[in-house]
């Protein structure tokens, strides 16, 4: 057995591709959210691994039954959940080239070029996003490709405690406080929970729909003001361009002022967003970016760059090596002691590292910014097309203005109280809580049907249905489709 001979590979690499180019061809065939129960596969997989080899023909026949059914289908037309995972040619090529040299470039003399075309393809989408020079290598910072904005979140966030702590002392790690409003990811509790930062010490700041759920300064500062006169000690601000639940745009500008007064290391979190930036008219969004210590933004979101690939720019790349850096003897080399090259092992949490650079060198060559601009506009556009969809129905609302391509709607109370099996009469106080509930159904009579699968948020006790538009294959025509799916399901639930 030969598990890397040349020709066998070309044969089954041929029957892959074949493979998933019929998959992307049927993809609209196939429910959205997956049908099956919980436990399903177990019953279908033997109970032990094969002692023989078994043919690529039989594999792949299974992968058929069984595999794909259990799937649900991120790049399906008419996936509109959560936020999209964008795919394309040039991005699973890239992944592709990546997996197929395997290398592990833990530092500059592990492979030259996974480091320098990291660094290059860092700066020339920085570059495209306007960032100020302070945050490229061109400048005096840097940026680097991590897997998730969870790992961008934990990797500042390390520099931020050991920053603030080389000041009151690491016995003082009691009094860090980090500071995040409501809508905030979780990400950030995690982060702090690994590097030992106690739950009461996050500040999730209150939002409010009268200013869009978007965290004010005013109750920054209230906050920090609080914690300062107990004996606290501010450390880390996690400020949002796009909210995982109604894509809320923080104001990064009075929030980094804030911040700055207090010493705290600022983050800035567009996974969503962010790549919409490289658009003239979207790049507002970022305005006072220039004074973050760091930012960061998903590629394999929205910029047709398959999973995993988090862009993260850091003005100090030397305050998160100081915190990270590993220097074991078996890492020694001279390229190293040289101070002239980039060692990314010590930008991150872990040693190994893959070539994600490819992923986005061949998604920006490929494609060219002028393309992946309007890729963003066109989603932007079916978004606004599904807004006016939705103003036209009475019985629903547009529950906070729309940001680029997140549409959050639901059926009014007014709509649903009547159903409200007699618990309720219009304007009572438990309206909200029937519409919630009803919200909920529709909802999950939506996805049940496997035409289309939207996610939903609770924002301030209130339940909306999320639809977010930014799969790759998503045409206008998807999301006519969508709206006529939600308003049978509407009709169903309101005429029963």
């Amino acid at each position: 057995m030969n598990p890397l001979d040349p020709q066998e590979f070309r044969r089954q690499g041929h029957m892959i591709i074949d493979f998933l180019a019929d998959y992307y061809q049927n993809i609209a065939n196939y429910p959205v959210l997956s049908q099956v129960e919980p436990g399903y596969l177990r019953e279908l997989m033997p109970y032990f691994a094969p002692l023989n080899p078994e043919p690529i023909e039989t594999i792949l026949q299974d992968l058929q039954q069984h595999i794909v059914p259990g799937i649900t289908h991120w790049q399906s037309p008419n996936y509109f959940a959560y936020f999209p995972s964008s795919g394309s040619t040039a991005g699973f090529l890239g992944e592709m080239l990546s997996t197929g040299f395997n290398l592990v470039g833990f530092n500059w003399v592990s492979s030259p070029a996974a480091t320098e075309l990291e660094s290059t393809v860092m700066d020339w989408l920085g570059q495209v996003l306007k960032l100020p020079k302070a945050f490229l290598f061109s400048g005096s910072g840097g940026g680097v490709l991590l897997g998730t904005t969870c790992e961008a979140i934990l990797v500042t966030l390390v520099a931020a405690r050991d920053k603030v702590l080389g000041q009151i002392g690491r016995e003082n790690i009691c009094k860090l406080v980090v500071y995040v409003s409501d809508q905030t990811h979780c990400a950030v509790q995690k982060a702090a929970h690994i590097i030992g930062i106690h739950h009461k010490n996050i500040r999730a700041v209150k939002t409010m729909k009268s200013t869009s759920f978007t965290l004010l300064p005013e109750s920054l500062l209230s906050a920090i003001h609080t914690d300062v006169q107990n004996g606290l000690v501010p450390c880390y601000l996690c400020a949002t361009v796009g909210t995982t639940s109604t894509t809320a745009v923080d104001p990064l500008g009075p929030l980094c002022k804030v911040a700055k007064e207090y010493g705290m290391w600022v983050h800035v979190d567009a996974a969503y967003a962010g790549s919409a930036c490289i658009c003239p008219e979207f790049r507002h969004l970022i305005d006072g970016v220039e004074g973050a210590n760091s930012f960061s933004l998903n590629a394999h979101k929205w910029f047709l760059t398959n999973l995993d690939c988090c862009c993260l720019w850091l003005k100090d790349p030397a305050s998160v090596i100081e915190s990270l850096s590993t220097n074991s003897v078996y890492l020694d080399n001279s390229a190293s002691d040289s101070n002239q090259v980039v060692d990314y092992k010590d930008w991150q949490i872990t040693l190994s590292r893959r070539f994600r650079a490819l992923k986005v060198w061949l998604v920006l060559r490929s494609y060219g910014v002028a393309n992946l601009r309007n890729f963003l506009r066109s989603h932007v556009e079916m978004a606004k097309s599904f807004e006016e969809l939705v103003r036209k129905d009475k019985r629903f609302e547009i529950f906070v203005p729309r940001n680029l391509a997140v549409v959050c709607f639901r059926l009014l109370p007014s709509a649903v109280a009547r159903i409200g099996n007699g618990r309720v009469q219009n304007g009572d106080v438990t309206t909200e809580g029937v519409a919630n509930e009803i919200n909920r159904k529709l909802l999950d009579s939506i996805n049940g049907s496997g035409l289309v699968y939207m996610t939903h948020a609770n924002v301030g006790g209130v339940f909306v249905i999320r639809c977010a538009i930014g799969a790759t294959l998503t045409e206008k025509t998807h999301v006519i489709m969508a709206w006529k799916v939600v308003q049978e399901h509407a009709d169903a639930i309101l005429n029963h």
